[in-house]
């Protein structure tokens, strides 16, 4: 899923104490379930905002909203209301939700409350791990399942480098070699032939690196 953090509150109040109504908008989907930004998470910053802009005589208001997604403008056009009546839009969502509500309401200030992480795997109860990092190009059906792009600290296609000792990453003895999770895969599966194979150069064209994205459904019709 999506994991996001909420940024400094200092900064939070930067971006919206000079605006007198502040709408605080929640997303109920990737970052609810890592406990940053659901409807909770929003009506606590709401009230830390109110206390703190009270307190420094700052007039106006803080309301809140939530909605399941704020990636699909169906969700976002059911709180046309609230958005109207803003004079700046917070968004807890992960950093699709604040440009999504800034393209569905071009006249509206919106401001960003979280800082977006990654692409993470539930290792444990409120523990996440990167795994993913939507590159485009996916080669775990090589690796044993194992994402060499988004686990290996030099993102190998074929490791591992020279710098990994029993089984760690040079960078951190708490970091695991990719190489050596994806060697111990294959080896379970008995398909260890598979790491003869050479992949060739990373196809970075169909990452970010070729600038934005977009997905379409061939043959869709709405």
């Amino acid at each position: 899923m999506i994991t996001a953090e909420r940024k400094n509150f200092d900064e939070i109040r930067r971006m919206t104490d000079a605006h007198r109504h502040v709408l605080v908008v929640g997303c109920n989907t990737c970052v609810a379930v890592s406990l940053s930004g659901g409807e909770k998470e929003a009506e606590q910053l709401a009230a830390q905002l109110r206390i703190a802009r009270r307190r420094d005589g700052i007039e106006g208001s803080v309301k809140t909203v939530t909605v399941l997604r704020q990636c699909e403008n169906e969700y976002l056009d059911s709180i046309s209301a609230q958005v109207g009546q803003a004079d700046v839009v917070l968004s807890t969502a992960c950093g699709i939700g604040p440009q999504g509500l800034a393209v569905r309401y071009p006249g509206k200030r919106v401001a960003p409350a979280m800082n977006t992480n990654m692409i993470g795997y539930v290792k444990e109860h409120h523990v996440w791990t990167e795994y993913c990092v939507s590159c485009g190009f996916c080669v775990i059906g090589f690796t044993g399942g194992v994402c060499p792009v988004a686990r290996c600290a030099k993102t190998l296609l074929n490791g591992p480098c020279g710098g990994s000792q029993n089984g760690r990453c040079e960078i951190s003895p708490d970091v695991p070699c990719a190489w050596q999770e994806i060697y111990d895969r294959l080896a379970a599966l008995g398909d260890l032939d598979t790491l003869a194979r050479i992949l060739g150069p990373k196809k970075w064209n169909v990452s970010n690196s070729g600038g934005p994205r977009t997905m379409k459904k061939e043959g869709f019709k709405p």
